[in-house]
């Protein structure tokens, strides 16, 4: 019974131990998230940033990789995207490079 009682234990440590390691890891795109952010708000502060959302990430060489992030921007009732590229090495956790493109969005025939 004793036997039984510690390995219940056991493996309940074991998967308390795994549910806090889970909830304290963010994603490690969460910091260049917060950088992309603010460079939208430095580059446009006087619009409403309307939608945000991470596109994905591609790889360009070992440890070196970009993510994308593309904001809805509403400037005087017009609509467009910014798309903010931040290139980082995974090893080191540096930002690289940082770029910014707006993308004129694509107006349907029946909001013409």
């Amino acid at each position: 019974m004793k036997k039984v009682i510690v390995m219940l234990m056991g493996i309940f440590l074991i998967i308390q131990a795994g549910s806090i390691s889970a909830q304290a890891q963010k994603p490690d795109y969460e910091k260049y998230g917060k950088i992309a952010i603010a460079v939208v708000q430095a580059d446009y502060p006087e619009v409403d940033v309307t939608d945000y959302e991470y596109k994905g990430r591609k790889t360009v060489a070992e440890n070196l990789v970009e993510d994308d992030f593309r904001f809805l921007v509403e400037d005087k009732g017009n609509e467009f995207n910014v798309i903010v590229t931040v290139q980082h090495d995974l090893k080191n956790e540096k930002l690289l490079s940082l770029k910014v493109t707006e993308q004129k969005r694509k107006v349907s025939s029946e909001q013409k």
